[in-house]
């Protein structure tokens, strides 16, 4: 099987923009067309809550013509056309979708931050999971994100095999990001947000980068649009996974980062799996 997440940063922009910035994204679109997944995970689509625009659907389907998706996107009264997540997948395959809520604080629940399919021998869940915030502001809510969802993760475990994946927002060793002396106390490597991401793994999973990888230094998912450089300086994060049950371990082949070429931000993620 052969799957694919990604941050897309808004499926509107990226879809029917004209901004030199869409275009690029529609670059790494024709990348994952070309690989040609089982399955692909789609995060920060902000999407309305009143549903996708026909404009988007036309372009969805012209990228896409072979899957069937389903999305869930912010409600109110959390924030409009935020956060958001959505699945492709082949149309040959049988399975049930839902949107679960993990008794998350705030309106984290209300977010459309979790998508899951279920197939006959396994769970795929796709997650956004919460940012910090400037000043951590949210910091403490997304503790409280963290436990719910490892505890949602772990209850789908003791039924399936579970495939997690997406932007966990958070870099969960020093190797994992470029210059972590200087972001012990930034939104995704504080000792909190880490210390959640080695809870959700005790729970009985492992992060597939690393089984594969080992600890090979300087790759990363994630690359910050403010500094305009920071790609070509490769001063980034690994804040996005493909996470698998521990007893699935053996199964994975393939988890690497694809090459979004100039593009700065969120690159796609790959996993190859034989389930």
């Amino acid at each position: 099987m052969k799957l694919i997440s990604w941050n897309i940063d808004s499926l509107n922009a990226a879809l029917t923009s004209d901004s030199d910035r869409a275009k690029l994204s529609r670059l790494v679109l024709d990348k994952i067309k070309e690989y040609d997944a089982d399955m692909i995970a789609i995060q920060e689509t902000k999407l309305p809550f009143d549903g996708m625009p026909e404009k988007i659907k036309d372009v969805l389907k012209e990228y896409f013509p072979d899957y069937n998706y389903e999305y869930v996107s912010s409600a109110p009264p959390a924030k409009k056309s935020y956060a958001g997540t959505m699945m492709l997948y082949k149309n040959s395959m049988d399975v049930k979708v839902s949107a679960p809520k993990i008794s998350a604080p705030d309106t984290m629940d209300l977010e459309g931050r979790i998508i899951t399919l279920e197939l006959d021998n396994c769970y795929f869940v796709n997650v956004y999971t919460p940012n910090a915030g400037d000043g951590l502001k949210r910091l403490a809510e997304r503790q409280i994100w963290d436990a719910c969802y490892a505890e949602y993760l772990h209850k789908l475990d003791e039924k399936k095999v579970v495939i997690a994946c997406g932007d966990f927002n958070v870099a969960h060793k020093e190797i994992d990001l470029a210059n972590p002396a200087a972001n012990h106390m930034s939104a995704g490597f504080t000792d909190e947000e880490r210390a959640g991401f080695t809870n959700l793994l005790a729970k009985g999973f492992v992060d597939t980068f690393r089984l594969i990888n080992g600890d090979i230094k300087d790759v990363y998912s994630w690359w910050g649009q403010r500094i305009k450089t920071s790609k070509i300086n490769n001063s980034g994060w690994r804040i996005d996974y493909f996470l698998v049950s521990e007893r699935a371990k053996e199964l994975v082949s393939k988890s690497e980062m694809m090459d979004s070429g100039e593009r700065q931000d969120h690159t796609p993620i790959i996993l190859e799996i034989n389930i």
